[in-house]
């Protein structure tokens, strides 16, 4: 499918190497294409998002202090790569084997800046899921993630799920936050407690609508994973340092009598002794969850892939982002699977799975209404 034959132009984190970013990209994509919409991703691929991926990583730091601290990472950043050089290498590569396999398409043009947008066909701009819009990961909210520019053809915009990441983001930002989601035509959100901040500035509705991965199921992802070589194994996947999350594997691992497989989307961490694997992408991610005994993680999309995998696991709370894993255990009924303070849970307790597919299945089935709807 070519720019000139779509009609509506996702913009969102396909071009970021975080497996969570790159696999909602997807459920949104190939639920659209599935539903007859001739959709595609934009290959908005601004710097500040894919200069931290680099060999050389970059990101733009306000401020004197800041740019002498960024040329601090930059050196410290490539020296660790160059540490694992073999590892990051093949890294980057199953990253980008995923992207051109199931995102973007043959010949398309890059976008390195928001001015480039002004010339896309599309009538329609989806912009969302993921953390589209949280400064500290775009570095400040960017007009692109809000749909907030000049297009020849462009009649409407929808956020779908788009997200803070919590409830909502730091005073100072309230202004431009103000001003940007003006040009949002329909809005969902992806955590339902962020709505109240939404709506102190935006006028219309807001609606809590769920992820893209959950658009499709098992069978579809099963179809875009790569297995692991082996069985038998507990994976943990952290998205922020928690010393209780490792003890608790720890001794599940000693209990079960099996071993533990942490993957890392990046290269730092702390080394807590376990088989480590820095060399995934997107496909082995989804291999990893899907083939192991257990899940253990403070990651919102892995704990997505646990559900859709029907897998036994535990949700360990992040220290400024829990709201979105609260949220998301809330709409399947499964409260019970998250640790606040690295303890008292029982991974084993069984779970209704009939139940949580009836309660996927009906939020599922509001979100493709908003979203369908709104592309009509």
């Amino acid at each position: 499918m070519s720019e000139r034959n779509a009609e509506v132009g996702i913009i969102t984190f396909h071009c970021s190497n975080n497996y969570g970013a790159m696999l909602q990209a997807y459920g949104l994509k190939r639920f659209l294409q599935d539903s007859g919409t001739a959709a595609e991703i934009v290959r908005y691929e601004p710097p500040y998002m894919t200069g931290r991926h680099w060999w050389i990583p970059y990101a733009p730091i306000q401020g004197l202090k800041g740019r002498i601290w960024g040329l601090f990472n930059m050196w410290n950043g490539f020296w660790a790569h160059m540490r694992v050089k073999e590892q990051f290498s093949r890294q980057r590569a199953n990253m980008n084997r995923f992207r051109r396999e199931y995102l973007t398409e043959k010949g398309q043009r890059k976008i390195l800046s928001a001015w480039g947008l002004r010339r896309l066909p599309y009538r329609y701009y989806i912009v969302g899921s993921d953390q589209i819009w949280n400064p500290d990961i775009t570095c400040g909210l960017r007009k692109a993630y809000f749909g907030a520019f000049q297009s020849r053809r462009k009649e409407k915009v929808v956020a779908y799920a788009a997200s803070f990441g919590g409830t909502s983001i730091q005073e100072r930002h309230d202004r431009k936050f103000a001003e940007l989601v003006s040009h949002v035509d329909a809005l969902s959100v992806r955590e339902a407690t962020a709505i109240p901040y939404v709506k102190k500035f935006y006028p219309g509705d807001v609606k809590a609508v769920l992820d893209p991965v959950f658009f499709l199921g098992k069978e579809a992802w099963q179809k875009a994973e790569k297995a692991p070589d082996r069985k038998g194994y507990i994976l943990v996947y952290v998205t922020e340092g928690n010393e209780k999350m490792a003890e608790y594997a720890r001794k599940l691992s000693e209990e079960k009598g099996l071993p533990v497989v942490e993957v890392r989307a990046g290269q730092q961490g702390a080394d807590q002794g376990f088989e480590l694997d820095v060399t995934a992408g997107p496909a082995e991610f989804l291999g990893y969850i899907h083939h192991a005994e257990y899940v253990v993680t403070n990651s919102f999309h892995a704990v997505a892939f646990s559900i859709i995998y029907r897998k036994r696991f535990l949700a360990f709370a992040h220290r400024s982002l829990s709201a979105r894993l609260q949220n998301i255990l809330q709409v399947h009924g499964l409260e019970d699977k998250i640790c606040q303070d690295g303890g008292g849970k029982d991974i084993d307790a069984p779970v209704d799975w009939g139940k949580v597919q009836q309660r996927t299945a009906d939020a599922v089935r509001e979100s493709q209404k908003f979203l369908l709807g709104n592309l009509s």
